[in-house]
């Protein structure tokens, strides 16, 4: 590789770090490295990936680590491409409020889509966008949208009024219900 190459190389991953984000789309990499030729990019994108100096995620999706290295919630709301946050039965059996794990991942998006990359299964529920813009128990950790296990609860309750939890007594049910009315679930 030339001494040009390189340095272009180098110039490109260090804005790429300074980011602190771990996957992109095309368009942000075109943006970022100011390339408005399609071929160029795309070869560039080529050499690259057969280097292992990115990962392809799907087409038009890449990461700067290996695929099986990226949190799979990450994945999920990156691939969707637009406001989500991870909620219902994933946060709940990661709190051990539900025992049996999920064949998927759940969001909470403006659509309804189901999906897949890798070995990860996503289900996106739809939620009408009064309800889905109020952050009143969601919290960002390493840049992903969590809700708390009282959004949680509401949110699959929402869904579904009739779910069983596994572990009910772990939940603080008046905080959820406090929660709800400050939503707007009825």
């Amino acid at each position: 590789m030339s001494t040009v190459k390189y340095n272009t190389a180098l110039k490109r991953f260090s804005q790429l770090v300074s980011l602190n984000e771990v996957v992109f789309y095309f368009n942000d990499l075109a943006n970022l490295w100011g390339i408005t030729n399609l071929n160029t990019l795309y070869t560039t994108l080529k050499r690259y990936t057969q280097k292992g100096l990115l990962f392809r995620v799907h087409r038009g999706f890449y990461s700067i680590k290996p695929i099986s290295q990226v949190n799979p919630y990450l994945l999920g709301i990156k691939a969707l491409h637009k406001y989500s946050y991870v909620s219902a039965e994933s946060i709940l059996f990661d709190l051990g409020i539900i025992n049996q794990k999920t064949d998927y991942i759940t969001l909470i998006s403006s659509s309804s889509k189901r999906f897949t990359i890798v070995d990860n299964n996503y289900i996106v529920r739809q939620l009408k966008d009064d309800y889905l813009y109020n952050d009143a128990g969601i919290i960002e950790k390493d840049g992903i949208r969590l809700a708390t296990l009282e959004r949680a609860v509401a949110d699959l309750l929402y869904f579904n009024p009739k779910y069983h939890f596994d572990a009910d007594r772990l939940i603080n049910w008046n905080k959820v219900k406090k929660l709800q009315k400050i939503i707007g679930y009825k």
